[in-house]
């Protein structure tokens, strides 16, 4: 009999490991359907041309992976006259993330969103008409001609402040602490029925 009840609280106590290391976040992503130009231009806070300069990866609070994105903006349809501008995205897949390689030139929709963070930042997404700028020829003939950037600046990619990686450093060890919580209400239940079962006898 009591090999048979620490088999059972073995097999709950490795399930419950896979439990907390299973990864924490799941995402899908599905767009509504295809939008017009236009529409897209109208519900857009910030639409440009623009080659990117660096793609950075980074961890937010929440513990998934995200990119901020820095372009050169070449022309400028709707948003800031700056020279450059960093846009927020997801890794891809399920996070609806567009992937964006370092050197290449984009056309770029973009909208304030706080859907990469705690915060809201401009967000493009693969559900938006962001596209290589090769490849985006009808919407250059409906934008028609953008304007040059104005304001020459110089942005560069702020690193975390201490207080997001406390953040960050505390998500990382979370799953170990609730394990060993864990370990430790299982091993006490497993020494009060020891403990009962020999008073009982």
């Amino acid at each position: 009999m009591k090999r048979k009840i620490n088999t059972i609280w073995a097999i709950c106590f490795a399930a419950g490991i896979m439990t907390f290391f299973m990864p924490q976040n799941a995402y899908a992503c599905s767009c509504a359907g295809p939008i017009t130009v236009e529409e897209q231009l109208n519900h857009s806070e910030a639409v440009f041309a623009g080659r990117v300069l660096e793609v950075k990866e980074q961890k937010s609070v929440e513990g998934y992976v995200t990119k901020a994105v820095l372009f050169e903006t070449k022309q400028i349809w709707k948003g800031g006259p700056e020279s450059q501008i960093i846009i927020q995205t997801g890794s891809g897949g399920g996070d609806c993330g567009y992937h964006f390689e370092e050197g290449k030139d984009y056309l770029v929709y973009a909208n304030r969103s706080d859907m990469y963070g705690g915060k809201e930042q401009l967000v493009t997404i693969i559900c938006d008409r962001t596209k290589e700028l090769a490849g985006a020829q009808e919407d250059l003939t409906v934008l028609g001609e953008g304007k040059a950037p104005t304001e020459q600046v110089q942005l560069e990619k702020k690193e975390p402040t201490e207080q997001v990686q406390l953040e960050n450093e505390r998500q990382s060890i979370q799953p170990f602490v609730w394990v060993a919580l864990f370990a430790i209400a299982v091993v006490s239940m497993m020494v009060y029925l020891s403990w009962r079962r020999n008073k009982v006898n």
